[in-house]
């Protein structure tokens, strides 16, 4: 195993996914790191010799700025600072955002601007090393001044308290410390503070959602292909030259990949294929033509929706790096003037931004989908399929009118899309004054990432309930005549989910498909297929 060394400044989001999944590196500080840490920790000293008030440090916090206490409190103060903070409520964060957590805040204060000591970030990466994993609720925080309510709880098992998850089970911090010879931190001044004074529990939640929705985008362009074939479209509406004439660059992307996917198949045709097959007028002054020329728009124009997903996905990614690699907390020490300044680095406007832009994107998506499956499921749009999708029967079998086949999945497809729609609006504009009008203009970033996170899981059900749909509908036009990597995608999904001959209980179907979703193993088999 490789050892990555964190230095503040160049951790990437990958880095920040290996680490939240327990694979990849190890991680160490850097020796200029280390440096720079020392330099602004002395610095930090020698102003408290002077008596001069340093805030969070020999004062208050927030409005209690105002009230100055002896160098000889500072340490206490750093306790009392997170345990009043200890007012986390909500369920607890999956280990995957803990760990994430972790690397970013350890990251922040490896900058070397915070004044912290040396064993914060150096227990931060033993937790890491050991995953030992600080039971963290998730809401309590306004996103500024930073994830106070998260990070205290993360902040309070680094000095042994508190309970934390190791090996499967919840347990004391002191005993897991004892067990594996840690030593609890012992707080100085500022420590408190730097730990939970920071953007790194939002920043942890929103790293993770910005890959997790990337993956989205190309299984919403899967999807979109799929459906292409269910209903007989026409892949001329993904051709270059259409989407070269508005290059944004997601929307090319897009349309390139549905483009290619559908090369080779015999459902969905070229424009001039599918203007082929209606009859010349000869001379004619009206006909109705047998074929449709044009898709709706939720198939033609579906490349500039996830186009749009794509492209923000570009920008979120490097607000996030910006974020993970800075100094987020209040007040930073500069060595190389002597100065301590006070600031807002703790405010998370970029993470919310990106992330309330990230659920409007996402849920865009879903809607997308659910577009796509209500043609593809109602037998006055879906050009000649069954109703609902129900597997054919003649009208004399016993069985003829029993049948719905994929009416109760379109219901709950709408469901799922509505809640995901409803949670899109913005967080940011619901700024609340807080902290005797100290924090008095917030960011409410780790509600936007949350919020996001949830419409994420909606969204992978929505498109687990299409990609079932879809295979239906092709299996029901015929299996030979698909391109081979649509069919790759049908192969993998059926190997988990048979073709629905008759009515049945669906729910274990979906959440096998939304596994194959989250595993990667749908896009995986669109792209394999492409280098055969």
């Amino acid at each position: 195993m490789t050892t990555t060394t964190i230095d503040g400044h160049e951790l990437t989001i990958g880095e920040v996914m290996a680490a939240a999944s327990r694979t990849g590196s190890e991680f160490a500080i850097s020796e200029d790191a280390l440096k720079a840490m020392h330099a602004s920790r002395n610095l930090k000293l020698e102003i408290l010799l002077t008596g001069k008030p340093i805030y969070g440090v020999t004062t208050g916090f927030g409005d209690s700025v105002i009230r100055q206490i002896s160098p000889e409190k500072t340490a206490r103060l750093q306790s009392e600072l997170i345990r009043y903070h200890l007012n986390g409520t909500g369920p607890l964060a999956s280990d995957e955002i803990v760990r994430a957590t972790l690397l970013i805040r350890a990251n922040c204060l490896a900058r070397g601007n915070s004044g912290v000591s040396t064993p914060v970030v150096e227990r931060l990466l033993d937790f890491l090393q050991h995953d030992i994993l600080p039971t963290i609720p998730e809401r309590g925080s306004v996103g500024a001044s930073g994830d106070l309510v998260p990070l205290c709880y993360l902040a309070y098992a680094l000095t042994g308290e508190g309970k934390v998850r190791h090996r499967g089970e919840v347990r004391d911090a002191a005993d897991v410390f004892a067990e594996l010879g840690l030593e609890p931190v012992q707080l100085e001044s500022k420590d408190g503070l730097a730990l939970i004074n920071g953007t790194s529990f939002s920043s942890a939640i929103a790293s993770l959602n910005t890959e997790e929705a990337a993956q989205l985008a190309e299984v919403a362009d899967i999807c979109t292909a799929l459906a292409s074939e269910g209903m007989l479209g026409n892949r001329g509406h993904y051709a270059p030259f259409i989407h070269d004439e508005k290059p944004h660059d997601g929307q090319r992307a897009s349309a390139g990949f549905i483009h290619d996917l559908l090369d080779g198949s015999a459902l969905s045709m070229t424009h001039d294929q599918v203007v082929d097959l209606n009859d010349p007028l000869d001379g004619r002054h009206f006909q109705k033509l047998t074929r449709s020329i044009q898709d709706r728009y939720s198939l033609r124009c579906a490349p500039h929706v996830t186009g749009v997903l794509r492209d923000l996905l570009d920008w979120t990614r490097k607000w996030l790096t910006v974020e993970i690699n800075s100094s987020s907390d209040n007040p930073l020490f500069d060595p190389s003037t002597g100065r301590v300044y006070s600031g807002g680095n703790f405010y998370g406007g970029h993470v919310v931004t990106a992330m309330d832009s990230l659920k409007t994107a996402v849920a865009g998506i879903a809607d997308l989908l659910d577009r796509q499956l209500a043609l593809l499921v109602d037998e006055k749009f879906n050009n000649g399929l069954t109703p609902n999708l129900i597997a054919p029967v003649a009208d004399d079998d016993t069985e003829a009118g029993l049948q719905h086949g994929f009416k109760g999945m379109q219901i709950a497809c709408s469901a799922l899309t509505a809640e995901a729609l409803k949670s899109a609006g913005p967080v940011s504009t619901f700024s609340r004054s807080t902290e005797a009008h100290n924090q008095d203009k917030v960011s409410m970033a780790p509600i936007a990432a949350r919020d996001a996170r949830t419409i994420i899981e909606l969204t992978r059900e929505v498109a687990a309930i299409h990609l079932i749909a879809a295979c239906q509908a092709v299996e029901l036009r015929g299996l030979d005549e698909m391109s081979p990597r649509t069919r790759a995608v049908h192969d993998v999904v059926r190997a988990k989910v048979p073709f629905a001959a008759k009515d049945r209980q669906m729910d274990g179907d979906i959440a096998a498909v939304v596994a194959l979703i989250s595993s990667g193993a749908i896009t995986e088999a669109a792209r394999t297929e492409a280098l055969v």
